[in-house]
């Protein structure tokens, strides 16, 4: 294992931003295999969580001799360190997301700098991997999220053992994500998305680290015969079948809620709900009486649920996969 400083870009109000990444299996002839991104924005705790663990392990294989050579690895734990000191989603100084500026500028505004340096050192990776968040606070079923961008091979998503695989058609503002340039320049990129993302969240991270180490493996960076590698924990998130679904984003049902208030959720992500069944209440929060029972429209699993102790008015309440969702096309 090498740690560097991949990088370091002068600001304005503070000390440089130096970012760092660790090399695994580097070599004067190897070749750049995968590339592993954490977080990109200052809340992605859990994200940054995870490259730990996977940084850890890595550092073990190698040391065993169990890692492909001649195949670079690199993780990225954390881009926006300013902004994760601080507690602050997005770049403290002027508010605007990295994640929305590749593949960057060099001569731009800090934070398309920032991607422009991190780009160029992601460029000629086989396979890249970004442990990402969503712009909606609130928590997921892990799965594996692909752009449709006419590059994708979606059957080298089933290879992270994940329950879910979802294709998403990118909306303009989409071509901006670490992801979607990461495809179109080549590497074949997969978003993961974890359980939490501002607070750790132990099995669901275990679970990421596995489903890297799988892909890895799958794509012979990971040589044969390292079966200590730990299992997953039982997760109920996963469905029976051992083959991940694939769906398309579209066909998730969104769950709003029709008032604002106070907020008491009765289901989590992973949980098998029946149309009708009660998800959450909402109350006054002034009084506590009672202003909405939010309930399921239709019967499925909750894929991803409102994180927060306050709601408004017409709020993504819960995403549901209805039991019809699969899509055999997509593979």
């Amino acid at each position: 294992m090498k740690r560097k400083t991949l990088f370091t870009i002068d600001t304005i109000y503070r000390q440089p931003l130096a970012v760092e990444g660790l090399y695994f299996s580097e070599g004067p002839d190897a070749a750049p295999a995968v590339a592993v991104v954490g977080a990109l924005r200052g809340d992605e705790v859990q994200q940054m969580y995870i490259c730990s663990l996977l940084v850890g392990t890595l550092a073990r294989l190698e040391q065993e001799g169990r890692l492909a050579p001649g195949r670079k690895i690199l993780v990225v734990p954390c881009l926006n360190t300013f902004s994760m000191n601080i507690g602050e989603r997005f770049w403290a100084v002027d508010n605007t997301d990295v994640n929305r500026m590749f593949p960057g500028y060099d001569k731009g505004e800090t934070t398309q700098r920032i991607a422009a340096a991190l780009f160029a050192h992601l460029r000629g990776f086989e396979y890249g991997v970004h442990l990402t968040s969503f712009y909606q606070r609130g928590n997921f079923i892990p799965h594996v999220r692909l752009w449709e961008t006419g590059y994708e091979q979606a059957q080298l998503a089933d290879g992270f053992g994940l329950p879910y695989v979802v294709h998403s058609t990118p909306a303009p503002i989409d071509t901006t994500t670490l992801g979607y340039n990461l495809q179109v320049f080549g590497t074949q990129a997969f978003s993961l998305y974890s359980r939490n993302t501002s607070s750790v969240h132990e099995k669901s991270a275990h679970r990421a680290l596995r489903a890297i180490l799988a892909f890895l493996a799958e794509r012979g960076v990971l040589l044969p015969g390292s079966a200590d590698i730990p299992e997953a924990p039982p997760d109920p998130a996963y469905p029976d079948s051992a083959a991940p679904v694939h769906l398309h984003e579209d066909a998730l049902v969104t769950v709003l809620s029709e008032r604002g208030g106070l907020y008491f959720p009765a289901r989590e992500p992973g949980d098998r709900v029946n149309t009708g069944d009660e998800l959450a209440v909402i109350r006054d929060p002034f009084t506590g009486e009672e202003k909405e029972r939010v309930h399921a429209p239709a019967s499925g699993h909750i894929f991803f649920a409102h994180e927060g102790n306050l709601i408004a008015g017409h709020d993504v309440c819960f995403r549901m996969i209805p039991d019809a969702a699969t899509d055999p096309s997509l593979r």
